[in-house]
């Protein structure tokens, strides 16, 4: 069987909101095709292609100015300023349609944000997040750095079991409609931390955040970052990561 296409498209350094409703808009014009071919198969009997076409895979990368997105099971009581500090500080702030609670973007820090069609993989959120886990921690580990998961949270973490030294490097939350897939990772790359003592990140006290930088004691290229980060996308969801 021929791999799938997913189209990647790197985003550069682009505003929140902006991102967001371009996701939100790959996400609604695959649910047309999606609801339409479904119609069309109760019709005819049989599935045909709408407009000459499925419903389409995309990986988008991005960085975002420094921004606070707190996801729709989260509590605001884990903002540890107001918002005329945050204003001061130029950072925005967002209430978000995403799994998770309070995380922090900023420069420097690889955004993914995969757009999938899962009923083309696995109808297992559980298994989605567990796959894009899988994708950092290879990268993690193209680095020399041991990247686990820590039991009951996501995302991915150094020394979990290491009381008193847990570190998260990579922060995630989805929302999934139709099978269709947004929102996604945040890894740290040569990211500004101290934006996170702002907030208790991801609604977890008495733990840190940490990044690449921090953890080899040196700047990474940001551009090699992405490119492994695509090379074991492809590897861990057994698919074609082509430039759109």
């Amino acid at each position: 069987m021929d791999k799938q296409i997913v189209h990647y498209k790197d985003l550069g350094i682009v505003e929140y909101k902006q991102a967001w409703d371009y996701q939100e808009s790959l996400l609604q014009e695959n649910i047309a095709v999606k609801v339409a071919n479904r119609q069309q198969l109760i019709d005819d009997g049989q599935p045909t292609m709408v407009h000459g076409t499925w419903t389409k895979h995309y990986l988008l990368f991005c960085e975002h100015p420094p921004v606070y997105t707190l996801g729709k099971s989260g509590s605001e009581d884990n903002i540890l300023i107001n918002d005329d500090e945050m204003e001061q500080q130029g950072i925005q702030y967002f209430k978000t349609n995403r799994g998770g609670d309070i995380t922090f973007h900023g420069l420097q820090q690889v955004v993914g944000y995969p757009i999938l069609d899962l009923e083309k993989f696995y109808t297992d959120i559980g298994r989605y997040l567990r796959e894009l886990e899988e994708v950092i921690i290879l990268t993690l580990k193209d680095y020399g750095i041991v990247g686990e998961r820590s039991k009951g949270e996501t995302g991915v973490w150094i020394e979990p079991g290491v009381l008193g030294k847990e570190r998260k490097i990579c922060a995630m939350g989805v929302r999934c409609s139709r099978w269709i897939t947004m929102h996604g990772f945040a890894l740290n790359v040569n990211t500004d931390l101290s934006y996170f003592n702002n907030i208790i990140p991801c609604g977890i006290q008495n733990k840190q955040v940490t990044s690449l930088q921090k953890e080899l004691g040196r700047e990474v290229d940001y551009a090699e970052v992405k490119q492994r980060l695509k090379i074991n996308f492809e590897k861990v969801f057994n698919v074609i990561v082509q430039d759109n």
